[in-house]
């Protein structure tokens, strides 16, 4: 179906909406006052020293997004945002997401935090009509960076776009603080957020079968932006079966492929979504309480199951003659004879002239360089837990194993006792949190759970100075000791 346009004829509901945001932001406003204590080391940021914030969040796509407006709510506004893209551009959305439409379902809430007239059904409603949520099926991936960036508009977040988050660490003479060096500098911070997508603990992966074996522009990973015509009458394979692959997949058909073959480890196409099961408040709100023996089945039995692609995306790479599907056909081995790509697969020999890898992002903290400081004090879960008979999973083991409130803990207890400034609010933090992990049907529950987390801290982390404030507190409520109210 196409999508319909904006409703020009109608640019008073969008107006109507946001004066409803502002009246419903003021009528939750209590309590207002700000309460985060600033830091002894602002006063020098006053007189020209280097900044100080009490929380850096890296990212400033959905999850940095919705992180921001949750501590905002908390009273907590000391909060900069710091993002490599350009503004528009942060996240996948319009840059090397390929799909036509989000796969979460449309009445999907999070960035909103529980008010009703940020909700993106509220904003699709007031700029493009009841009659096209109505008819809507999933959001298209435009119209979501739409309401981003409405949202960002909304909320009105402290962000700097263009600027590369080049090391995190520990600072001398402030033991409460965190250095965050980027290119235009460095900024102080009590805390550390990283929301930083999908490849947020890592990179995305271009397996060795591929990489060893094939010139750098003979391949692509879903995980980059490309321009699609470079397929134009070229064969294609697709190595994964996941989402991505048939979002890529589809994209060069549709851009003039001679044919894409997309293949498949397993022995069967997946038909179930397990996500669709997960999108419960109980399983969002209270993964990260589970035992680390359940958290660790849940995911575990996640990848055995995976998830299929959008009935849509099906429909969008089979409609073409040119597509085809190959189940249990791992990629044993690729090489070149003359500029052809020869793969050999658990489906026999294959030639394409160009390959894109569907493999998803790994889990490496040093292979982000803005890591590579504190990579080698964090505890991964092979370092915690040891999987019960039957259900080992080795792609588990490297995964960060995070407290409570999403922070990265200790390999070696005393360590280093600053890692605990340092939230990890991406993809990686899915065995520990769940849903929450930076995943749009998490960015709810997670950034609740967040903010509760990083207020929470703060908090106690000031508490004497609070107490000296509460004793010093001498504003008299009762100034009339009268008989009568003299009105």
């Amino acid at each position: 179906m196409t999508a319909r346009p904006a409703r020009p004829d109608r640019p008073d509901r969008l107006v109507a909406l946001e004066a409803r945001v502002r009246e419903e932001l003021a009528l939750t406003a209590y309590p207002a006052p700000e309460w985060v204590r600033p830091h002894p080391a602002a006063a020098a940021a006053a007189t020209g020293g280097t900044e100080v914030v009490d929380v850096l969040v890296v990212g400033a796509g959905q999850a940095g997004l919705t992180l921001a407006f949750a501590l905002k709510r908390r009273g907590g506004t000391d909060v900069l945002l710091l993002d490599s893209a350009e503004e528009g551009a942060e996240g996948p959305w319009t840059t090397f997401a390929a799909m036509h439409t989000l796969r979460t379902p449309k009445r999907l809430t999070g960035p909103d935090q529980g008010l009703p007239s940020l909700t993106p059904e509220a904003w699709y409603r007031a700029a493009y009509g009841d009659e096209a949520w109505d008819e809507l099926v999933h959001i298209p991936k435009e119209r979501w960076q739409g309401y981003l960036s409405w949202f960002r508009r909304m909320t009105a977040p402290r962000v700097r776009n263009g600027v590369s988050v080049t090391c995190v660490g520990p600072t001398e003479g402030h033991r409460d603080l965190l250095a965050v060096e980027h290119t235009g500098g460095t900024v102080l911070a009590r805390r550390v957020v990283l929301a930083t997508g999908m490849d947020g603990n890592g990179e995305w992966t271009v397996p060795t079968v591929v990489r060893d074996a094939l010139p750098a522009d003979r391949y692509v990973h879903t995980g980059a932006p490309v321009d699609f015509s470079r397929y134009a009458g070229r064969r294609v394979g697709v190595l994964g079966g996941g989402a991505s692959g048939f979002d890529y997949g589809g994209s060069a058909l549709e851009h003039g492929a001679a044919s894409v073959d997309l293949f498949f480890r397993r022995t069967e196409v997946p038909r179930v979504n397990p996500f669709r099961w997960m999108e419960f408040f109980a399983f969002g709100a209270h993964f990260p309480d589970l035992p680390d023996e359940d958290k660790w089945r849940f995911t575990a039995q996640f990848n055995r199951t995976n998830q299929p692609p959008p009935q849509q995306t099906w429909y969008r790479c089979t409609r073409h003659d040119a597509f085809s599907w190959h189940t249990a056909a791992g990629w044993d081995a690729v090489r070149l004879d003359g500029d052809e790509v020869v793969v050999t697969t658990g489906a026999g020999e294959f030639r394409f002239d160009d390959v894109i890898a569907a493999t998803g992002p790994s889990v490496d903290l040093a292979a982000r360089p803005e890591l590579v400081l504190l990579e080698p004090y964090v505890a991964r879960w092979g370092d915690r837990f040891t999987a019960p008979t039957g259900w080992e999973d080795p792609s588990l083991v490297g995964y960060p194993y995070l407290g409570s409130g999403f922070e990265l803990t200790e390999r070696t207890p005393g360590a280093a006792p600053w890692i605990g400034r340092v939230h990890d609010f991406t993809y990686g933090a899915r065995l520990s949190m769940g849903l929450n992990g930076n995943m749009n049907s998490g960015l709810g529950a997670g950034g609740r759970r967040l903010a509760d987390a990083i207020s929470r801290s703060l908090f106690l982390e000031d508490r004497s100075a609070f107490f000296d404030d509460y004793r010093d507190f001498d504003v008299p409520e009762l100034v009339d000791l009268g008989r009568g109210d003299p009105a």
